[in-house]
């Protein structure tokens, strides 16, 4: 099997170019209204719905770094690369339960000056400098760089060329408009993902199904991946080295359990039981990118639904983003059998162009370019919108300008956006020109070393009122310190090691979870320590209560309507999806 480009029709491009005039129209229409306040243009007026907060917020979720990265992990690693969607909906439970009514009560523009509030001002000034930085290198640039690779492929631009197209289409809309336009703009989005992943899922089924239909082809690619076909069950023996740390050539590996042993790489179990904690209190919960829709909800109602909508749409998001690649992995794609591991993984980020090229008719190659493309301009723009936020609202309005008027707010707003757009597209060439690395598992890593310590400062600091910002700040720089030791372990000491220890320490989840624990223990230590008169006055007020009223409001008045019926079901579901793939499909 081999790649080929493609040779689009006039409906192809139709389709496409219909989308993203569309899209555009969109963003003009919410952003036309030119309002001087920075509360509009940051927040959208605090004016959002339920079905708005949920679909941007997943919208702003999925980047090339599902549909390039994630796919192309699914066909090296198999099902256990899902869990990091599913386990999700742990993570909004506790934000939809325990943190939004504080966080909406406490009425700020950024999770930073939330921060601020809680512990101290220096806090607020590393996290807000942090989540720049990452916002432009583990976010934008990978997004921006997966995007380069579409139309790498798709047009034979260069890698140059296609991160400045990319960067600029993408990023146009959020620094004009500002987050009404960028939200909904990801209501349209999040609908041609959804069709457009589908279909390719489907149409891959159907494909190995040979004429026997979905359900044929299904069985074939459950039977391949897990070495029903001796090049399969070949592939696992001689791979499962690299995947399952510290392991023998020949050593089982089971590609469709979630359940995975210490060892492997990417999404031990410790993954499902723990993530949340390491790094999705960060990645849902203060990632000003995913937290600002709903820091712009209507009131607390509509962004407890719109986390129950997004917990749903997480749910379904693994069928589109890697059940694809288990089916090409089916299809016996000609890498798996030439080149090395690096050549392998290298090769897996092209894994939905080419699965596009074999399978998509004409106008829905066009329908699918637009999904790859709405994936793209919702991830950058949302990352965007957020990254100007932080540095207007927490560095220039904070330190810079302290009596800066909104119009001031919003021009800078503009200015830094643009410039922030410029450093990633300059990361994004960078990547495409100068690494071999999965898309995935590079953006997994990233999100691994920075979470933890914040997740375990936030965590502790929601749940006992005695954290004040010297344990926040002794945290912190005790969590990084940790996870840059764990590093150091890995590519120094470790690095050629085979032993279970090395086998255990290597994979970067791994790494989170001992640097999460490594944290709250510094945090509770120093917390023990501290005197009652360092306590923070305002920390009564944004610290949990069971018995405070902002956990009892916005639940809805009727059970159909209500917050705990449909969060309910999707956890029912979420234990029904582990079930299979650790118990059923063996």
């Amino acid at each position: 099997m081999t790649e080929q480009l493609f040779n689009f029709t006039f409906w192809d491009y139709f389709a496409f170019f219909a989308y993203f005039f569309l899209l555009s129209a969109i963003g003009w229409w919410y952003g036309r209204k030119k309002s001087k306040d920075s509360s509009d243009y940051f927040l959208a007026g605090r004016s959002l719905p339920w079905y708005v907060v949920g679909s941007s917020y997943i919208a702003a979720n999925i980047s090339t770094e599902h549909f390039i990265g994630l796919i192309g992990a699914a066909v090296i690693y198999g099902i256990s690369v899902a869990t990091g969607e599913w386990s999700t909906v742990i993570a909004f439970t506790f934000l939809i339960w325990l943190f939004i009514p504080y966080l909406l009560t406490s009425k700020v523009l950024t999770t930073p000056e939330y921060l601020e509030k809680r512990f101290s001002k220096k806090i607020r000034s590393i996290f807000a400098g942090i989540s720049i930085l990452a916002n432009v290198f583990a976010f934008m640039g990978p997004v921006i760089y997966g995007g380069s690779l579409i139309l790498v492929e798709f047009f034979e631009l260069s890698p140059l060329t296609a991160c400045i197209i990319i960067g600029i289409t993408t990023g146009g809309w959020a620094i004009w408009g500002g987050l009404k336009s960028v939200a909904f703009m990801d209501v349209l989005t999040i609908l041609i993902m959804i069709f457009g992943g589908l279909t390719v899922t489907f149409l891959g089924l159907s494909y190995l199904g040979e004429g026997n239909g979905i359900i044929a082809g299904f069985t074939k690619m459950v039977d391949v991946n897990l070495g029903g076909e001796l090049w399969s069950k070949e592939w696992i023996n001689e791979n499962v080295t690299n995947i399952l740390k510290g392991s023998q050539e020949g050593d089982y590996y089971n590609r469709l359990s979630v359940l995975q042993p210490l060892n492997h790489y990417s999404n031990p179990w410790t993954h499902w039981v723990f993530s949340f904690f390491y790094i999705g209190l960060w990645y849902t919960v203060i990632n000003q990118t995913m937290i600002q829709k709903v820091f712009a909800a209507k009131d607390t109602y509509h962004a407890r639904a719109g986390m129950v909508l997004a917990g749903y749409l997480k749910l379904l998001l693994p069928v589109i983003v890697v059940i694809p690649g288990l089916i090409f992995f089916a299809m016996q794609p000609e890498y798996l059998t030439s080149g090395d591991w690096a050549f392998q993984s290298d090769e897996a980020n092209k894994t939905y162009i080419i699965m596009i090229n074999i399978l998509v008719p004409t106008f829905l190659k066009g329908v699918l370019l637009a999904a790859l493309f709405g994936a793209i301009q919702s991830t950058v723009s949302s990352v965007l919108n957020s990254t100007s936020t932080m540095f207007t609202v927490d560095f220039y309005g904070e330190s810079i300008n302290e009596n800066a008027s909104s119009e001031q707010m919003v021009r800078v707003g503009k200015i830094s956006g643009t410039l922030f757009l410029l450093l990633s597209i300059g990361f994004a060439v960078m990547l495409a020109t100068a690494t071999k690395v999965n898309l995935f598992i590079l953006i997994q890593a990233l999100y691994t070393f920075i979470a933890p310590p914040f997740s375990a400062l936030f965590l502790l600091g929601m749940l006992w009122k005695k954290v004040n910002g010297r344990d926040a700040l002794v945290t912190v720089i005790g969590g990084f310190a940790m996870a840059g030791f764990l590093k150091f372990l890995e590519f120094g000491p470790l690095a050629d090691s085979t032993s279970t220890f090395a086998g255990i320490i290597k994979p970067f989840a791994n790494q989170a979870l001992i640097t999460w624990i490594f944290s709250m223990l510094i945090c509770a230590v120093s917390t023990l320590l501290t005197s009652d008169k360092h306590l923070n006055p305002e920390a009564e007020n944004l610290t949990f209560n069971v018995k405070g009223e902002a956990l009892r409001e916005g639940l809805g008045s009727k059970w159909y309507n209500g917050i705990f019926f449909w969060w309910l079901l999707s956890v029912l579901l979420l234990i029904a999806i582990i079930l299979i793939f650790s118990v059923f499909i063996k």
